[in-house]
């Protein structure tokens, strides 16, 4: 969600809670006005400083909120950061040395935009994962792909 968007539904907030606070207030100073009488004989009564003390301060909590608030709407979101992939001249990789299954690897990873998930890889050259395995560990040690942990899996990348 949007900072401004927030920073309205905290101001909407915020002036829900000085309607309850005023409702309250009227309330409590009703309740005090029948009760404080009987108990003082009618002279002034003590609660009603109390009942501005917390008036004043729940109205001042609620102010910092509505500043807070506003803040919220004129800040600047975050910059969004536009990654752009830049095509680098491909690397031309001697197929000479490598053998049958190498070639595969090295030509789908090309098709493929220079990488894929290794689960994928294995089911494309219909191999299992002890020979994909091995078959990676010759290209990685002859620095034409790189291997890189996502959680579970191993994306393939032709090293550039």
């Amino acid at each position: 969600m949007e900072n401004k968007n927030v920073g309205w539904i905290i101001i909407g907030i915020s002036a829900i809670i000085v309607v309850i606070i005023f409702l309250f207030n009227s309330s409590l100073r009703e309740f005090v006005s029948s009760s404080c009488t009987l108990a003082h004989g009618g002279t002034y009564c003590p609660m009603y400083d109390t009942i501005t003390k917390q008036t004043i301060l729940a109205l001042g909590i609620v102010g910092i909120l509505i500043i807070f608030g506003i803040a919220l709407i004129f800040t600047k979101p975050r910059e969004r950061i536009v990654v752009k992939k830049i095509q680098e001249k491909k690397k031309r990789i001697n197929l000479e040395n490598l053998d049958k299954d190498e070639r595969k690897v090295i030509e789908l990873l090309r098709n493929e935009n220079g990488g894929m998930f290794q689960a994928t890889l294995m089911e494309k050259l219909e191999i299992g994962k002890v020979k994909a395995t091995r078959l990676l560990d010759k290209l990685e040690s002859k620095g034409l792909v790189e291997r890189k942990r996502r959680g579970m899996n191993n994306i393939i990348v032709l090293k550039s």
